[in-house]
């Protein structure tokens, strides 16, 4: 981690409580944002009318589309007098005012203002902000430049310039390390290293604190603690969820997220890993454990639910999960329609649906810890260790066997030559007198409790198991 952002994350927890006590840092002179101002405003009062869906639209107005709203007139780009919008929202007459006061919505003078001020603007439309590509933004000037060690700080000190704040006074080396601590690991400090630190920034200043910002981030507690907030929007747990909501076996796919962090995996790897890590070249057993993100939904056992129907309900999980985890998008609500502000349709939702159907998980779970569904087998790294051990021992052995019965068949051969010279030819018997065999059992069968073993020269015995030596000196079955 280099010097700069490891100061800039020891000021990243100031950043986000000036953040959540005075919203977001461009609000307080800038322009109308389409997306933050505009967008939930017209989707809260308007687009049910006068939006996507033909069904209900009126007046054949659209105001989701910037062209459809200026070829109706309802806006004049940068002429709030002239644009019916601003005029039917300040109109006073209940038959003519916008929203109508059958829906129940009423705007607030605050939020006709805003939508005058966006007119007078030039009612700039945007993309969803989750499709649009951040761009590094231009440093805003400051007054106190002394202050300011990192760019973040030029962000924070101008906002509550803005606000005629003055920053707080600089925390003392108990009270940053404990801060410290908790934002890197989640955990307080131990008292020795609380006074290993004192004595550190004493010495070193700065350059003590981004080191120890290192330290806490070799330690596996830093990715426990960043792995808490994925693992939230992952919907992970460790039960099914519905039913008899019993336990089920995801705690591999746990220790992978944790792993991922604490080894600072890329954020596409990380992506596409959990998406589809099964569907990678010669996939990992690592890779495997990462589609667990597509296991963690809520699933059932209960007799009376249709099969079909949990189908389509694990499908919808995995695809909602997905547009709020990836894309910023409320993919769900297009289940039954197309969305009525963010760019997706009912066909998209479909798309993404029959993508995420191609698993080969039940219906019903069969409340057991592997939910009926494709099982991995994880071994830990001991147990690995000694399956390397077994595989290589076995080996060992196997190659001695075949190195000793390769080195037996020139003897075996050499025996059994001299065996049949033996033999002589006047007798009926193709052996010889000398050589007479009492049994001869080929076990050649390949399967089965059954042998075929010839007693003396020319009487089959069918033996089960085993043989034994009758009282008169002959051998047959057992």
């Amino acid at each position: 981690m280099t010097k700069l952002l490891s100061k800039i994350f020891v000021r990243f927890a100031v950043l986000s409580a000036v953040i959540l006590a005075s919203g977001s840092l461009s609000r307080a002179q800038d322009a109308v944002d389409f997306a933050r101002d505009i967008q939930p405003l017209l989707a809260e009062n308007c687009f049910a009318c006068h939006g996507k869906d033909s069904e209900t639209r009126a007046a054949d107005l659209r105001l989701d589309e910037r062209d459809s709203a200026i070829d109706a007139g309802a806006i004049e780009d940068g002429d709030a007098e002239s644009s019916t919008l601003i005029e039917r929202v300040y109109e006073e007459d209940p038959d003519a005012i916008m929203p109508p006061p059958e829906s129940g919505k009423k705007l607030t003078d605050k939020q006709k203002g805003l939508l005058k001020r966006w007119v007078e603007e030039g009612a700039p439309y945007a993309k969803h902000w989750s499709l649009v590509a951040p761009k590094k933004a231009v440093l805003p000037a400051v007054e106190n430049e002394q202050w300011v060690r990192t760019e973040i700080d030029q962000f924070v000190l101008s906002r509550l310039e803005q606000e005629g704040l003055q920053p707080a006074a600089e925390a003392d080396a108990r009270t940053l390390f404990r801060r410290l601590s908790l934002d890197v690991t989640g955990l307080p400090p131990a008292v020795a290293e609380l006074q290993e630190f004192e004595k550190d920034i004493a010495d070193r200043g700065d350059e003590a604190v981004s080191d120890w910002i290192d330290k806490l981030m070799q330690r596996s507690s830093w990715g426990e603690h960043r792995a808490r907030y994925w693992l939230d929007a992952a919907r992970y747990a460790d039960t099914h969820g519905m039913h008899f909501d019993n336990y089920r076996e995801m705690w591999p796919y746990r220790d992978w997220v944790i792993k991922a962090f604490n080894k600072n995996m890329s954020y596409d790897q990380f992506t596409i890993e959990q998406l589809a890590g099964d569907l990678l070249d010669e996939p990992t057993t690592e890779q495997l454990i990462a589609t667990g993100f597509q296991r963690c939904n809520m699933t059932t056992n209960e007799g009376g639910t249709i099969d079909d129907e949990n189908r389509a309900v694990y499908a919808a999980d995995r695809v909602q999960t997905f547009g709020w985890v990836y894309l910023g998008l409320t993919t769900n609500c297009c289940q039954c329609h197309d969305h009525k502000f963010d760019p997706i349709s009912m066909k998209d939702y479909y798309s993404l649906a029959a993508f995420f159907r191609n698993t080969t998980e039940p219906p019903k779970d069969g409340n057991v810890k592997d939910g009926k569904g494709a099982t991995l087998k994880v071994y830990s790294e001991s147990d690995l260790r000694r399956l390397d051990e077994i595989k290589t021992g076995l080996a060992i052995a196997n190659k001695a066997k075949d190195d000793y019965r390769d080195s037996s068949k020139a003897s075996f051969d050499q025996w059994l030559v001299s065996s049949l010279e033996a033999t002589d030819e006047d007798s009926e018997s193709k052996y010889g007198p000398e050589v007479q065999p009492i049994f001869h059992i080929p076990l050649n069968e390949g399967k089965g409790n059954t042998v075929t073993a010839t007693i003396g020269i020319e009487k089959p015995v069918v033996a089960k198991k085993k043989l034994k030596w009758s009282e008169e000196g002959k051998l047959g079955p057992a």
